[in-house]
């Protein structure tokens, strides 16, 4: 079964919030974090912390929800990132990602 995941960087506590969806977590995190897409928002803002993930078993609703949440005001990000991670605490630090190795 495939899993999709709305997800927010950022680069520091109450920096620039950026919201998107994948099916591939671990690779997109790299992406962000290695700068695969020197010309991206994220690339520009380096937002390259991890600080808010919600998964989903089908991608439309995945969507739909990075969408919704696209839409939402700054301080309502701000509470759901703060009501599981207070501290802003890059969660994918514990997840040995490969850096050597980005899909193709």
């Amino acid at each position: 079964m495939k899993h999709w995941y709305v997800y927010i960087m950022t680069n520091k506590l109450q920096g620039v919030l950026y919201v998107g969806v994948t099916d591939n977590i671990d690779e997109r995190v790299k992406e962000h974090k290695l700068k695969v897409y020197p010309k991206s928002f994220t690339a520009k803002y380096n937002c390259d912390k991890l600080i808010y993930i919600e998964e989903f078993s089908d991608g439309n609703e995945a969507v739909k929800r990075e969408k919704g949440l696209k839409k939402w005001k700054r301080e309502w990000k701000i509470k759901l990132i703060e009501e599981l991670n207070p501290s802003w605490m890059d969660i994918s630090l514990n997840w040995n990602l490969n850096y050597n190795k980005i899909r193709e």
